[in-house]
């Protein structure tokens, strides 16, 4: 698969949604649900200036038929980058498959795995291009 390199603006979003993420950590720590996570980098990237949408559903194009119950997003950050949170012991690899499937669906190129239960947030950030 042949890759294209991200729009700066993509490029911008995604060091926003890092630096986010790591305030977040930083101040609330590992434990919390995943939810309290979702509200407070919310807050951190709108009071950066972004655009920020939570629980977005994107509707699903079959046979030429669209589908409302198709995808939802945790985040979906000035309508190019989406952000999917989990606070779990062990990430599934499903996903990481799943963000991938959000992108090719969505048109998008750029997503982002958080697990915010980690004692480290930089190993808790996956970064997923398409």
């Amino acid at each position: 698969m042949k890759f294209t390199e991200l729009s700066p603006e993509e490029e911008w979003i995604g060091k926003a949604v890092v630096n986010s993420a790591f305030i977040v950590h930083k101040t609330l720590g590992p434990g919390l649900l995943e939810k309290i996570y979702e509200v407070c980098i919310t807050h951190e990237l709108r009071k950066a200036g972004f655009d920020v949408k939570r629980q977005v559903v994107l509707p699903i194009v079959y046979d030429g038929i669209e589908f409302e119950e198709g995808l939802r997003l945790d985040i979906l950050v000035n309508d190019r980058v989406i952000v999917e949170l989990k606070a779990v012991d062990l990430l599934n690899p499903v996903w990481t498959a799943q963000i991938l499937s959000h992108l090719k669906l969505s048109g998008l190129r750029l997503g982002y795995l958080i697990n915010f239960n980690v004692p480290l947030i930089r190993d808790g950030i996956h970064r997923l291009k398409r």
